[in-house]
């Protein structure tokens, strides 16, 4: 209680606003101001009125902070709480794949650097990859999809785009399993099964539904089921539950732990408004250039 009574007090101090992602912990979910997936932040933080904000999430997250409000103070309560995932692709490594294929327009998932988000013609999330090539693109470009493959390939089935794919991945995400989803639906018969579209083919392929992490927030909001079984990073089941109190989860994979996401904690958070460190600094180069693909992002 006092910790969380000191950060509500230097919040009101800085004129700052907490952003929490759906996989952190659960005391950190409860102390921020909005929590959600990285659309839903991303555009928290391009539609803040606050001088600071803290976000609670991995590194990535908080550069799109940044590079949507150039004019606030981002604040990142662990510095090194990194997206394996965004560390398997270089800006560097990223032009090299366009000179490979000239005349390739260049759609890159939000988990991603800013240098990266720099070289691409367009950003999307999870939830709208699928709409963003449908409509941010011509029928016949040639698309560069990076850096998550299974993403790529859930969207390809999705929309019949072939991709030029980067393979990268995330490592929780890959945890899960198709034996995972077999072993749950003899323990739960009849219980619809939601997995994000991180999973590997073999799980979004045989999953009854395929859900960005907000998308499941919604859509259990709006099912009239009492249960469901939930595969993706299990920070996610506090919010659900907190959400649906009425309701029954079980976590597909209970190895799905993010090590990253779960760096943040309430002392953290403290400490970073006492401080006011460690600020995240994009240069005005890169902010501009990649400003532009997110912008596309946020439109669809």
């Amino acid at each position: 209680m006092e910790l969380t009574e000191k950060i509500g007090r230097l919040k009101k101090e800085r004129n700052a606003v907490i952003l929490a992602h759906n996989y952190q912990l659960p005391e950190v979910q409860d102390i921020a101001d909005f929590v959600g997936d990285s659309l839903g932040l991303s555009i928290q933080a391009s539609r803040t009125n606050a001088d600071v904000i803290v976000f609670c999430g991995v590194y990535f997250m908080a550069e799109t902070a940044k590079i949507l409000s150039p004019d606030k103070t981002v604040i990142i309560p662990d510095r090194n709480a990194g997206c394996p995932m965004a560390d398997m692709i270089t800006a560097e490594d990223l032009r090299r794949v366009k000179a490979e294929h000239p005349g390739a327009r260049v759609l890159c998932y939000v988990n991603t650097t800013a240098e990266v988000k720099a070289e691409c013609d367009a950003c999307c999330t999870s939830g709208n990859a699928e709409r963003v090539v449908r409509e941010a693109f011509d029928k016949d470009d040639e698309i560069i999809f990076a850096p998550d493959q299974y993403l790529a390939h859930y969207v390809s089935s999705r929309s019949g785009r072939q991709f030029i794919r980067w393979h990268g991945f995330c490592p929780t995400h890959l945890k899960i399993l198709p034996e995972d989803i077999e072993r749950e639906r003899m323990r739960h018969p009849g219980v619809e099964v939601l997995v994000h579209p991180e999973c590997r083919a073999e799980v979004t392929d045989i999953a009854d539904r395929v859900l960005s992490t907000e998308g499941m927030v919604r859509y259990i909001g709006e099912s009239q089921d009492r249960e469901f079984i939930v595969g993706t990073e299990t920070g996610i089941l506090h919010r659900l539950k907190k959400e649906n109190p009425d309701r029954l989860f079980h976590s597909l994979c209970e190895k799905a732990i993010c090590p990253n996401m779960k760096r943040t904690t309430l002392e953290k958070v403290l400490w970073s408004l006492e401080d006011m460190k460690d600020e995240v600094i994009v240069p005005p180069d890169i902010m501009a250039r990649a400003r532009k693909s997110l912008e596309i992002m946020l439109r669809h």
